[in-house]
């Protein structure tokens, strides 16, 4: 059993330390916002996260688990300290760090004995270097930096701390990396060990590469809508060949969340100045917003003008099974829609009252059928499970006008169409009811340029 420190406690920070804990270890977690910390020792978990409150709940019954706003009180005894604030996306596309120079100030500041720092936060190559230098300035007491960047999914993340497909460290004390492995050595993962900046950037590669992936079947699907091919089939043709694999090749509306869309930047930013030329980074990051518009376009196509439109919304959150709204595409897509004139309603299982703070004119609706009540047309943004059995009968009769423009391609086109439905997915060229709407060009909706 280890004692251990958790400076943050975000999606990152708070499965860290309520999985640690449930391991056996001892762990403090340290944050400044008194609202979370309320919630927190009440057993309340302020994200939604699978598992997350369960785990939570258990470790603080159990004595395992605490938390505090004191880096003294979070360092008292610790063996390990891990960095997980916040590293949003600056007003130039680099990272901003200023929550982990804090961090690292406040460590070094309340360091008294020695200790193994671990930056998880996703942070620029050479941000461990810069969080020893800040430490070693304000404390004399012996520590060593270890970078341990995290692969946490958002809707699986509790399952990824524990079956992890590896773990990365980095640093330019081996015996300290080698410390941080064995403490991992219970969830059984390969652990690849190797200098700092290798490490931060591993992080990085891995996210831009997945966005990389998406961005490219985004682009295979409007082509399939162009010479009538099926994105779907493509993406299974592609992925049963071991050398590409099936992940990351469905086709749709593009990325979001806290990490992609401010991770691929921040490497697009790194490159650059450096000296680099990261043109396929930016060509992903086009194609990415692209989607969104090519989304709104087959709308408009549809629909005509938006003028006064009703149109019912289907899933807010960047993907199912949380409620982050950060980058969601939905964002995008419903503002768009809203500047062409269009009454927004909008359903989401779990991140409705985190998107009426973005979007409070937008109407939210009790149920998914409710969205659909009197809709111009109904989109799929978020493929959500409980999307997938819905009466689609019902859903007609409650409807002005039976169009649905499908993100996600959750259904199957000449089912829906033989539902009575106009019917347009993402790359399926094949769609039935659309070839007249197909014979116009998408291009007529220009896309805008970046």
């Amino acid at each position: 059993m280890k004692h251990i420190c958790v400076i943050g406690t975000g999606y990152v920070g708070l499965v860290t330390g309520v999985c640690f804990a449930d391991l056996g270890h001892q762990v403090v977690c340290m944050d400044i916002d008194p609202h979370k910390l309320e919630l927190l020792r009440a057993g309340k978990s302020p994200i939604y996260e699978p598992g997350l409150e369960e785990l939570l709940e258990r470790n603080l019954r159990a004595g395992r688990l605490s938390f505090t706003d004191n880096y003294a009180v979070a360092l008292d005894q610790a063996d390990f300290a891990f960095i997980t604030v916040g590293t949003p996306m600056g007003t130039n596309g680099a990272a901003d760090l200023r929550y982990i120079e804090a961090a690292a100030r406040g460590i070094g500041a309340a360091l008294r004995g020695p200790l193994t720092i671990i930056d998880k936060s996703t942070v620029p190559v050479g941000t461990g270097d810069m969080v020893r230098q800040i430490i070693a300035e304000h404390t004399t007491t012996p520590f060593a930096v270890v970078s341990n960047p995290e692969f946490l999914r958002e809707g699986s993340a509790v399952t990824d701390f524990f079956k992890p497909d590896r773990i990365v460290l980095g640093s330019t004390d081996r015996i300290a990396a080698e410390h941080v492995a064995e403490l991992h050595e219970p969830l059984g993962a390969p652990v690849i060990i190797t200098n700092l900046r290798t490490a931060e950037m591993i992080k990085y590669a891995s996210n831009a590469f997945l966005a990389t992936r998406i961005s490219f079947i985004n682009e295979i699907a409007q082509i399939c809508e162009k010479l009538g091919a099926d994105v779907r089939e493509v993406a299974r043709g592609m992925g049963a060949d071991k050398r590409i694999g099936p992940h990351f090749l469905d086709a749709g509306i593009g990325y979001g969340g806290s990490c992609f869309p401010k991770d691929v930047l921040a490497l697009h930013h790194m490159a650059a100045s450096a000296g680099c030329h990261p043109q396929l980074l930016q060509a992903v990051m086009d194609i990415n917003l692209d989607a969104r518009q090519r989304f709104v376009a087959k709308v408009k196509l549809l629909l005509g003008d938006l003028q006064n439109k009703e149109i019912g919304i289907l899933g807010l959150s960047f993907k199912p099974n949380t409620d982050d709204m950060r980058a969601a595409p939905s964002i995008d897509i419903i503002r768009e829609l809203q500047a062409a004139g269009a009454h927004i309603k909008a359903y989401d299982p779990v991140s409705m009252e985190r998107a009426a703070e973005i979007m409070p004119e937008v109407t939210f609706c009790a149920t998914a059928y409710d969205a659909a009540k009197e809709a111009d047309a109904l989109l799929i943004v978020t493929d959500w499970n409980e999307f997938k059995q819905l009466s689609w009968d019902k859903i007609r009769s409650f409807m002005r006008q039976a169009i649905v423009v499908d993100g996600r391609n959750l259904y199957d086109p000449i089912e829906m169409t033989n539902r009575g439905f106009t019917y347009w997915g993402t790359g399926c060229g094949g769609s039935p009811t659309l070839r007249e709407a197909q014979q116009l060009s998408l291009d007529q909706e220009p896309v805008t340029q970046h």
